[in-house]
């Protein structure tokens, strides 16, 4: 089935690439998508990374998660395979304080906080955006206003010309590890103002690879040696969305349902020799969400509404541990009204207000029910003065918790400040320099309070405050060979108090949670993008990424890890992608680097984690058959086969490869 997959895919990609083979590309569509990203984010006074269109396709992702290992500043927790759990913590702070944004409406999981990313396919994803702080709008939800980072995920919008009324896509991959990945799109014209989308997508994978298992002793001996296959890394996974947009005559309207089903197997870590193949989990994600904008001159309302049921089951029957067969049931209602009223053309003022209802139950023996009901309200102020662009907020977060049988956690009454400043010395705003202070309330979550365990309800909230400084020189041209030129540095310092931090507790799923105290984190991020127009139709782009992050515990100096750099965290990391187009022809080249990490508090030679890097490459084609487009694209990941782990003992595939075929009509 394999082999016959795999020609089915390669023999249309070959045929019409060598039969039209001077036929013209719409080159100059491709410059253009890379200006406006680049022209759109030098007017943001907030740091930002983006990856929008073209661009963001032809990086070699399976998933969001991937993708954003391309932003500096980053770190994403894979445990390997097509189903793995992957999470990401943006500077050290950790993934509760990273805010998921889906199309305007924030993510949520009270359960444990984490976000998995690997759920999310990129193939209805128009842009993928990274924010330290918050966004450079003050017209957004209340909550937006308190995470750290966030990143905002925005699915393709439907456009029409004049005669069309319909699109439809149909997207094929196959590839290593059994991989069987169709999807298909059809966006709908359904009137002159309302436009509807369906996406729909299957994954299923064996998640069986090799990978070399080399262990050493404390002494330096050398204690295991082996290549084996990697286990219990299964997938099959469903999802199935449902877009609708409204035009009104003052303001828009849109409606959205996801549902997202997967079995997949817990590849568990591989410890003494001992490969565990006992855990499985069962996910059943839905949601659905309304979004209205309303404009009335100078006031302009945003007003979001959703309702979240999340299903897991877990089951564990390895042999080795306690059988166990749990079913969890989270709910959640979430509330949002903004406000913005234009004072000046210069001058504006936000108002913000959100609720939300979580509870969590569980089948588990004496389990206490856990319900929370959270409140924001934020006010924010913007001044736009041509050269000098400040932007203002307070949020006031006030939490409380409700547990069945016990006294529950005293009520949480916070208020988060933050104040952005972004200036303009040049003429021509190619230069600018930049500046926020910020601070972040985080409040722990149902698992890391009451959870049998690994629960901990004597557990503090956390408290980061965040200072950042940088420069952006951003450059475009319309008729010389340098096309665009990007480059950004910032310098930031994070100061977490109580940070919590969780760590694997024999299985993937359980943890154990504890207060490290103080956090000092000190960083560099630098990210430079290039494109070059050397020739006619020829479009080279260069985008690379550094991170260098010092985060050390600063709780005791009586304890042996103090100034210790914490848990998995790099000084060192960074990517580079190199990508050349030249007539509908794409060659696409991305390395990613991570630096020695120590996988325990004490940084001593038994937690040392080795550095990793990974080369991977893609080779497409992009043509038309009359009115339908074509894509055809092979890729090489980790190109040469280097064996690593992101979290220890949990192996990371060697060298794979995927094949995509995508008509679009």
């Amino acid at each position: 089935m394999a082999n016959r997959l795999f020609w089915s895919i390669v023999i249309p990609c070959i045929l019409p690439g060598v039969i039209n083979a001077e036929e013209q590309y719409d080159s100059t569509y491709l410059l253009k998508e890379v200006i406006v990203t680049a022209r759109q984010t030098s007017r943001d006074i907030i740091p930002v990374q983006t990856l929008s269109g073209e661009e963001l396709q032809r990086l070699n992702s399976n998933s969001i998660a991937d993708a954003l290992r391309y932003f500096s500043g980053v770190q994403v927790k894979d445990y390997g395979g097509v189903g793995g759990l992957k999470t990401v913590n943006i500077r050290s702070m950790g993934t509760n304080h990273t805010g998921v944004v889906y199309d305007g409406v924030e993510l949520g999981n009270a359960q444990n906080g984490q976000i998995d990313l690997g759920q999310f396919s990129l193939d209805n994803i128009e842009s993928l955006s990274l924010y330290n702080g918050q966004k450079s709008e003050i017209l957004q939800p209340a909550k937006d206003f308190g995470a750290a980072g966030t990143i905002y995920m925005k699915t393709r919008t439907p456009v029409f010309s004049e005669d069309e009324t319909y699109h439809a896509r149909v997207t094929l991959r196959t590839g290593s590890f059994d991989l069987l990945n169709p999807s298909a799109l059809v966006e709908l014209k359904l009137s002159r103002k309302v436009k509807a989308s369906l996406s729909a997508e299957w994954v299923n994978s064996s998640g069986k690879y090799k990978f070399r298992y080399r262990r050493v002793n404390p002494a330096g001996e050398l204690a295991y040696d082996t290549t084996a296959v990697r286990q219990n890394g299964d997938i099959n996974a469903t999802r199935i969305e449902l877009n609708t947009y409204g035009e009104l005559n003052s303001g828009s309207w849109t409606f959205k349902a996801y549902n997202y089903n997967s079995e997949r197997g817990v590849p568990g870590a591989i410890v003494n020799n001992v490969w565990r193949r006992g855990e499985r989990i069962w996910d059943t994600n839905s949601f659905v969400q309304g979004r209205y904008t309303g404009m009335f001159g100078r006031f302009t309302t945003l007003n979001n509404i959703k309702y979240a049921f999340y299903r897991t089951h877990y089951v564990n029957n390895d042999d080795k541990q306690v059988k166990i067969d749990n079913l969890y049931r989270q709910k959640e209602v979430y509330l949002s009204s903004a406000n913005e009223f234009g004072i000046t053309d210069r001058w504006k003022a936000s108002a913000s207000y959100d609720f939300m209802w979580n509870t969590l139950d569980a089948d588990v023996y004496n389990f206490v029910k856990p319900d929370r009901i959270s409140q924001y309200l934020s006010v924010a102020t913007a001044l736009d003065l041509e050269r000098l662009r400040i932007q203002a907020s307070v949020l006031g977060s006030f939490i409380h918790d409700r547990i069945k049988g016990q006294q529950a956690p005293a009520d949480k009454h916070v208020f988060s400040p933050a104040v952005f400043v972004n200036g303009y010395p040049l003429k021509n705003k190619d230069f600018s320099l930049r500046a926020f202070f910020k601070k972040s309330f985080r409040m722990p979550t149902f698992n890391d309070l009451y959870y049998a365990d690994m629960g901990n309800s004597r557990l503090s909230p956390e408290n980061v405050m965040q200072y950042n400084a940088g420069i952006l020189y951003d450059h475009n041209s319309y008729s010389s060979v340098l096309a665009a030129a990007r480059l950004s540095a910032d310098v930031y310092y994070n100061k977490v108090k109580d940070k919590i931090v969780a760590y694997p507790k024999g299985q993937q799923f359980r943890w154990t949670m504890l207060n490290l105290g103080l956090v000092d984190i000190r960083g560099i991020d630098i990210t430079g993008l290039l494109t070059l127009n050397p020739a006619k139709d020829l479009y080279l782009t260069f985008r690379a990424q550094y991170t260098f992050q010092r985060a050390i515990d600063i709780t005791d100096p009586s304890d042996n890890y103090y100034k210790d750099q914490i848990p998995y965290i790099p000084r060192h990391s960074g990517a580079a992608v190199a990508n050349a187009q030249w007539k509908g022809w794409n060659l696409n080249y991305s390395w990613i680097y991570v630096g020695e990490r120590y996988n325990q508090q004490e940084n001593i030679r038994y937690n040392y984690t080795q550095p990793w890097y990974t080369s991977d490459i893609s080779f497409g084609k992009d043509f038309r058959i009359k009115n339908t487009s074509v894509r055809c694209l092979i890729e090489i990941n980790n190109l040469l086969s280097q064996d690593y782990d992101v979290i220890l003992n949990y192996p990371m595939p060697k060298r794979n490869y995927r094949l995509t075929l995508n008509v679009e009509i």
